[in-house]
C-alpha cells in the first residue's frame, strides 16, 4: 500500500486515498469486534463509527506526511541513479580527448584502408562540416611520446553515428624523429576491430558551404579523395540542385579508393559530374575511368566552363601546378580552397614574416605557456611546439598543422623560434606559428 501511495503525485489525491484506505480498515475492524462480542449497546456502535472516522482522519494526515517525505527521498534517489547510468558525454560535443572504438576496418585499395570509429562511452557525436578532419593520438611502441596525427573524415553519415578515417600507407622516411608514415603504417598493421583510439572533435577550415549555389569543383589525386567524398555526399543530401564536378586522378583501379561509392552518389544526384583520370590503367579498368593521363589544369578547363569554387586536395606538386594555372586563368584566390597531404612545398624566404628570427638549433629550452600557467622544459626530439604542448595536456587551437592556415598563430613575448618548414600563412607582427616551429632560444614565452 505504501509503495502505491508514493506513486501518486497529487498530494490531495494521495491524502484522500490514504484516508479511504484507513477508513475501510477501521470500519472492518470495528464490525469484526462487534460481531464477535455480539454487543447490543448503542455506545458500541457509536464507538465503531467514531473509530472509522478517526481512522480516516489519521490516515489522511499520515498518508500526506509519509508520502511527501518518502516520495521526495525516492525522487532524489531516482535522479541520482539515472545520472549514474548516463554516458560520460551526455551531449554531442566534447573537449580534448575522447576514446573511440574501431568497429570496422575495410581495405579500400592497395594503399588505403578505412577505419570506422564509434565512441567507447556510447554517447552521441557531433556531425561535422564536409571537409573537416579528426585528430587522433596513437601510442606507438618505440616512440617516447604519443604520436598525434590528423586525417580527413571520408564519409558524411546522417545521422552521424560513426566517423570514418581512410588512411594511406606511407613509407617511413629515415632521419626524422616522428617521420610521416609511422602513424599510417601503425594504423594499417596494428589497429584492428576493437582497438581504442583517442580523438579530438572534428576540426578544420577546409570546408564546403553546402548552402551556396555557385558550382563547386572538387579536384583530388591519391588519398586526397577523402574530404571530397564528404563534400559530395553533403551537397547531394542538402543542396542537390548545386552543380558539382568530382575530378580525381589515380594510377589505376587497384590504387583508386571509393570508385564505386562515388559513382553511386552520382546516380543519386544528376548534378554531380564525375571524371576519373588514370595515369596507368590496366585491362581490368576498362569502362571504369574517363581519360588517361594526369589531372591537370587543362583537364579542369575542358570540363568546367563557368564561374565556380575550386576545392583541391592532394600531393604538393599536384596542388601547386593546378593552383598556378587557375590563378593565371583569372580565378580569384577567394574561390580556391585547398588542403595539402604531406609537407607543404618550400616557398621563398621572403614570404616569411620579418619579425621572425631564425637562430641556431637549441637542444633544450624552457617554454612558458602564459595562458595555461605552465612552464615546461622542451628537449630536442619533442617535436614542434604544438606537439609538445599537446603532449603536456595543453590544447592550443590548430587546423592544418603544416603552416598553411594560421590557426595556431600566437603572440611570442620573449625568445625566438626556428621554423622546420617555411610558413605559407601570413604571420602577424610579434606572432609565431607553433605547428611548424621549435624553440630557437633557451627561453620562449608564448601566449598559449
Amino acid at each position: 500500500m505504501l509503495e502505491n501511495l508514493r506513486r501518486i503525485k497529487n498530494p490531495l489525491v494521495r491524502s484522500l486515498t490514504a484516508a479511504a484506505t484507513t477508513f475501510s480498515v477501521a470500519t472492518l475492524t470495528a464490525a469484526l469486534i462487534i460481531g464477535l462480542t455480539n454487543a447490543k449497546d448503542k455506545s458500541v456502535y457509536r464507538f465503531g463509527t467514531y473509530s472509522s472516522l478517526l481512522g480516516a482522519g489519521c490516515g489522511a494526515i499520515f498518508g500526506l506526511v509519509y508520502t511527501s517525505k518518502h516520495g521526495e527521498k525516492k525522487s532524489v534517489s531516482k535522479i541520482t541513479e539515472n545520472q549514474l547510468s548516463q554516458p560520460i558525454f551526455d551531449n554531442k560535443t566534447w573537449k580534448n580527448w575522447r576514446n573511440f572504438i574501431v568497429v570496422s576496418k575495410v581495405k579500400e585499395s592497395e594503399e588505403i584502408t578505412s577505419f570506422y570509429l564509434m565512441p567507447e562511452d556510447k554517447g552521441e557525436i557531433p556531425n561535422f562540416k564536409p571537409g573537416q578532419f579528426l585528430t587522433i593520438k596513437l601510442d606507438i611502441p618505440g616512440q617516447d611520446k604519443p604520436v598525434i596525427r590528423t586525417y580527413s573524415l571520408s564519409d558524411y553519415p546522417e545521422p552521424c553515428e560513426y566517423y570514418r578515417l581512410s588512411i594511406k600507407r606511407e613509407p617511413a622516411p629515415k632521419g626524422l624523429d616522428v617521420p610521416p608514415g609511422v602513424a599510417s603504417n601503425f594504423m594499417h598493421d596494428y589497429i584492428h576491430e576493437g582497438s581504442i583510439i583517442p580523438a579530438k572533435p572534428p576540426n578544420g577550415k577546409f570546408v564546403l558551404d553546402v548552402e551556396k549555389d555557385i558550382p563547386a569543383v572538387l579536384i583530388s589525386n591519391g588519398v586526397g579523395i577523402t574530404p571530397m567524398i564528404s563534400m559530395a555526399k553533403a551537397v547531394t543530401r542538402f543542396n542537390p540542385n548545386r552543380s558539382i564536378w568530382f575530378v580525381h586522378g589515380a594510377r589505376n583501379g587497384q590504387f583508386h579508393a571509393f570508385r564505386d561509392e562515388v559513382m553511386e552518389i552520382s546516380r543519386q544526384n544528376p548534378n554531380l559530374n564525375v571524371h576519373y583520370r588514370y595515369s596507368r590503367p590496366i585491362s581490368d579498368d576498362e569502362g571504369k575511368y574517363h581519360s588517361v593521363g594526369y589531372v591537370d589544369a587543362a583537364l579542369i578547363k575542358e570540363l568546367v566552363r563557368q564561374k565556380a569554387e575550386y576545392f583541391l586536395c592532394g600531393s604538393p606538386a599536384f596542388m601547386q601546378s593546378i593552383m598556378a594555372v587557375l590563378k593565371e586563368s583569372g580565378v580569384s584566390e577567394s574561390q580556391i580552397f585547398f588542403e595539402y597531404f604531406g609537407k607543404p612545398i618550400k616557398v621563398s624566404s621572403e614570404k616569411q614574416a620579418s619579425n621572425i628570427t631564425v637562430s641556431d638549433q637549441v637542444e633544450e629550452a624552457e617554454i612558458v605557456f602564459t595562458k595555461s600557467g605552465k612552464t615546461l622544459t622542451w628537449k630536442e626530439g619533442d617535436g614542434s611546439i604544438l606537439e609538445f604542448a599537446e603532449s603536456n595536456d595543453i590544447n592550443p587551437s590548430f587546423s592544418c598543422r603544416v603552416g598553411i592556415c594560421g590557426t595556431c598563430m600566437c603572440k611570442i613575448r620573449a625568445g625566438k623560434v626556428n621554423y622546420q618548414e617555411e610558413a605559407t600563412a601570413e604571420i602577424d607582427e610579434g606572432s609565431v606559428l607553433i605547428c611548424i616551429s621549435q624553440p630557437g632560444s633557451s627561453r620562449v614565452v608564448l601566449d598559449v
